[in-house]
């Protein structure tokens, strides 16, 4: 936590700003939500500027939005971004307004409002780099210029070490690794929601844009056919804010009793999510790629689902204890599905060591970890203006 000159902790104004549009699911945006409300319940004033599709739509009190996005081709997936004359004076004119103590921004190399706040403010400035990528044409576009901006983060996060080393290998720059948090407590206790409302027998999960190849729907289907042969009355969950007609695609030449094995849940709220972690015996990340982390396996540790992973780098240092396939390999996942669904005792096992390792991920931990990055970054800078 911050300090004054007496060594005193004191609150900070702090500015979080997040690159892609809040109102679409993701990763980056979950992450800025729950470091703002912990901030927040900790006592700090917080502001998040963000693209907002539907300026309308009711929002967290928090959250200044900074126009509406556009869609763009970025890691394999489609990221919402804002970026242009207009939105960096929204960018200005909110630093100028809030007399921030510091600027924390997600993807400060993103071509979106956290690159433009990062032009802007002049101050203590804090950058988090969420992804793992080989190469970004997006930012090989604007080649050098993003050199010397990303040298004015007075500190720098990685959530992972797959993003600190993208950073080190693109700008041969540093970075603590602090992961991304999450509300472990809130994933202990049964919410209202849909536990108990499917059949009895097993159930395997999946929760996913499956709109997008990279998160490996299609893999598991294909495994999900050996699976049905050894446990006909098995069920796959499968949920996400994707529509219905993609799946649909997926499975339009499958049999009924296939077909029939499927539940599809669409896009879930927090409490439908615990509730899903905790009504499933096997929860499954079929992703094939472009992933610097893996939040919704922490989820899923936390509230004792055993996983079941590809063997990506993120996810391989994310679970110690965890069962991984080979990437893209559907005999091996379907092999590994069976033989965990063939063991309550192992299971178990792989549930208990999940809660423990989830602790590590929770936000007191991580939350203050972050904070002892802004003591530092704030020492000797006055407030964040725009210069």
């Amino acid at each position: 936590m911050a300090h004054d000159a007496k060594g005193m902790a004191r609150k900070m104004r702090i500015g979080l700003v997040c690159p892609y549009a809040w109102d679409i699911p993701g990763g980056v945006q979950i992450h800025i939500k729950e470091l703002a409300e912990w901030l927040i319940s900790n006592g700090h004033e917080v502001s998040v500027l963000a693209p907002v599709i539907d300026g309308d739509a009711p929002r967290e009190k928090y959250v200044v939005s900074g126009g509406k996005p556009v869609p763009i081709p970025f890691n394999g997936s489609v990221a919402r971004i804002l970026f242009g004359p207009v939105a960096s004076n929204r960018v200005r004119n909110w630093i100028t307004e809030n007399e921030f103590d510091l600027l924390h921004l997600h993807e400060p190399a993103i071509p979106s409002l956290t690159l433009l706040a990062l032009w802007a403010g002049k101050g203590a400035i804090v950058g988090t780099f969420h992804a793992q990528m080989e190469k970004i044409k997006t930012i090989s576009a604007i080649g050098g210029i993003l050199d010397p901006a990303i040298e004015k983060l007075t500190a720098k996060i990685a959530v992972s070490e797959p993003a600190r080393v993208t950073l080190k290998e693109r700008y041969e720059t540093e970075a603590v690794v602090i992961p991304n948090g999450v509300a472990v407590k809130n994933y202990f206790t049964s919410q209202e929601g849909i536990k108990n409302t499917f059949d009895s027998g097993l159930k395997v999960g999946f929760i996913g844009r499956f709109d997008e190849p990279r998160k490996g729907l299609g893999i598991l289907l294909s495994a999900w056919r050996k699976v049905l042969m050894q446990f006909p009355n098995a069920q796959l969950l499968i949920a996400g804010p994707s529509e219905k007609k993609y799946l649909d695609n997926l499975i339009s030449r499958e049999s009924n009793e296939f077909i029939n094995s499927l539940k599809f849940l669409g896009k879930l709220t927090q409490e439908q999510k615990v509730n899903f972690f905790q009504e499933i015996d096997i929860y499954v990340a079929p992703n094939t790629g472009g992933e610097s982390f893996g939040i919704i396996l922490v989820e899923a540790m936390a509230a004792g689902a055993p996983i079941v992973a590809s063997n990506l780098e993120a996810f391989s240092l994310l679970l110690p204890n965890g069962i991984l396939f080979e990437n893209e390999n559907v005999s091996d996942l379907s092999n590994k599905l069976v033989e965990i669904l063939n063991s309550p005792i192992l299971r178990e096992e792989l549930s208990q060591s999940g809660r423990e390792f989830a602790q590590r991920f929770d936000w007191d931990r991580v939350g203050n970890e972050i904070l002892d990055v802004y003591r530092l970054a704030i020492t000797g800078q006055n407030k964040v203006v725009v210069g």
